[in-house]
């Protein structure tokens, strides 16, 4: 666990950062993209990138920036309109930092991402693997999900989930999420007696009320934020959060905004995508017998602890492991496909070799390939 101090002078002293701002950063129901906000983050963020820094933006906006030109007073609440707004407004979005990055001579580039980019094994290999191209070139990859074509990934949480996922996945040295809020606060900062947190050391064991927190332009609000920070801080990344604005001190290590402490040691990239960034494609009942060796002896799944099996998958995919009553507790790479366990619910390995031969003497979930699920917020 870092200190205060020792997260902040990570951020200032790290090779590679991923900065994620929200829509309400940068534009206005009325104005649409907010040119002064915008031409102010890019020169802060190009300060860093001519001080060293890899830099990777994850931008929202564009359903925002496209706002004002098809003449909407605010965020509209039905997908369709999300979508076309989302079309119009990302080239606008994109057009203005390729200008501003370009006047500093600084090359962007953009990656529209989907939920599916991030949580199938295939495409995840392939969004680092441009990622890091792009980095390597020393150009600024700007990071948006794909909302002209995401349906439920639309509310993803204002890319603050995405934003933590591609800090995991590029190996970054720090997040910084930015938004309208100066810091975490112990109540809704309008609230008498509130006050600003200004350092983290465990998020898990945070008790304070997000809910009501949050922007009628962007999606996400401070809960979201708080799931970006739990999934960066378990992948051993420190995160600050702060008020946009304040971006270029939060860069060079002023205590402003809340940082918060990383966990003591990176988990493998495998196992965080697996917790994080992948979607279970079926569930495997357990007993009570494997639920505690599962949870408790760090065993791996076998035939023999399988009531029942639930969904449409193949060897290799991301199973939920659940209790007797349904509760997921750890997520696994299923070694035989949907079709192949109904014969091999609750027998024993050995008598599975015997009659099915010694392909059927494996683990269904083996160990290392699976993680237990933590509690969340929400």
């Amino acid at each position: 666990m870092l200190t205060e101090e020792e997260v902040r002078q990570q951020v200032a002293t790290g090779r590679r950062l991923v900065i994620k701002v929200g829509s309400s950063s940068l534009s206005s129901a009325s104005r649409g993209l907010a040119e002064d906000r915008v031409a102010a983050l890019v020169s802060a963020l190009a300060d860093a990138h001519d001080d060293g820094h890899d830099i990777v933006l994850i931008s929202s906006g564009a359903i925002a920036a496209g706002l004002a030109p098809l003449q909407l007073r605010r965020r509209p609440r039905d997908l369709a309109h999300q979508q076309a707004a989302a079309a119009v407004g990302q080239g606008l979005l994109v057009q203005r930092y390729t200008e501003l990055f370009r006047d500093r001579g600084i090359l962007v580039g953009q990656v529209l991402l989907t939920v599916d980019d991030v949580t199938r094994q295939s495409t995840y290999a392939n969004a680092l693997r441009t990622l890091g191209t792009l980095l390597r070139m020393g150009v600024v990859p700007i990071i948006n999900e794909n909302d002209t074509v995401a349906t439920h990934e639309i509310h993803f949480g204002d890319n603050d989930r995405l934003a933590a996922l591609v800090a995991q996945l590029v190996r970054a040295d720090a997040l910084l999420l930015l938004s309208d809020v100066d810091s975490l606060f112990t109540a809704h900062p309008d609230e008498p007696g509130s006050l600003p947190i200004s350092f983290v050391p465990d998020v898990e064991a945070l008790t304070v009320d997000t809910h009501r927190i949050g922007s009628n332009i962007g999606s996400g609000g401070m809960t979201t934020k708080l799931q970006a920070a739990q999934i960066a801080t378990g992948a051993g990344i420190p995160v600050v959060l702060g008020r946009a604005s304040q971006v270029g001190e939060i860069l060079v290590g002023e205590p402003v905004g809340t940082a918060f402490s990383p966990i003591d040691k990176r988990r493998p990239r495998r196992l965080l995508w697996l917790a994080h960034a992948s979607m279970a494609r079926g569930a495997l009942y357990m007993d009570s017998g494997a639920v505690r060796a599962v949870t408790q002896a760090n065993a791996s799944l076998l035939a023999a602890g399988i009531t029942k099996v639930t969904g449409d998958f193949v060897a290799g995919d991301p199973v939920d492991l659940v209790t007797p009553s349904g509760e997921a507790v750890a997520r696994g790479l299923v070694n035989f496909d949907a079709d192949q366990l109904p014969a091999m619910l609750g027998r024993r390995s050995s008598e599975l070799a015997a009659e099915l031969g010694v392909q059927y003497e494996r683990e269904i979930v083996h160990r290392d390939s699976l993680i237990l699920l933590n509690h969340t917020i929400d």
